[in-house]
């Protein structure tokens, strides 16, 4: 990655920042998907978004195409989320402040329901929680095995297992 200088708006700016805005610009749904899986409230999704970056901006010099940058990024995003929920787990609890603003319509059923799949999802542990989030994002059972560090095989079993569970949490949640 060359490290030229140009200057926009005023500012020098390097081809490597440069490059890695475009990175950003192009995995920012990508970032926010797992950002949005491993936060309770935009507060949270804000700041493991910006960990995130900083942890690819660290990482950036060291990517090597030995994988895809999806995947690569991926597995960033995903470590860094995994890390920063352990985290969070040995911190005391808070208690967020609450607003009146209720983002799901009861009468939307297609909200609830999937309000109802995310704090299923929420119940899962770390590792099943990003295979989950992966699989919801249309990622196939090679890269999804790449990224985990896991076999295809593996994705497989996981997803079954992790589908049986939501299966059974959901049936205790209706009866």
């Amino acid at each position: 990655m060359s490290n030229g200088v140009e200057i926009q708006n005023g500012q020098m700016k390097s081809t490597k920042e440069k490059q890695f805005e475009e990175l950003v610009r192009q995995y920012k749904r990508t970032i926010y998907s797992v950002c949005y899986m491993f936060s309770r409230d935009n507060e949270e999704v804000n700041d493991l978004f910006q960990e995130i970056l900083v942890r690819l901006w660290l990482g950036y010099d060291q990517f090597e195409n030995r994988s895809s940058v999806n995947t690569w990024v991926y597995r960033i995003a995903l470590n860094t989320a995994i890390n920063c929920d352990k985290r969070a787990k040995r911190r005391p609890q808070t208690v967020p402040l609450s607003t009146d603003i209720n983002p799901y319509d009861p009468q939307d059923t297609s909200l609830e329901q999937m309000h109802q799949l995310h704090t299923l999802i929420q119940q899962l542990d770390v590792m099943d929680r990003a295979l989950v989030m992966l699989w919801l994002e249309g990622i196939g059972y090679d890269e999804i095995a790449a990224i985990m560090g896991i076999s295809v095989a593996n994705v497989g079993v996981k997803l079954h297992r992790i589908k049986e569970k939501l299966i059974q949490k959901s049936k205790s949640i209706t009866q």
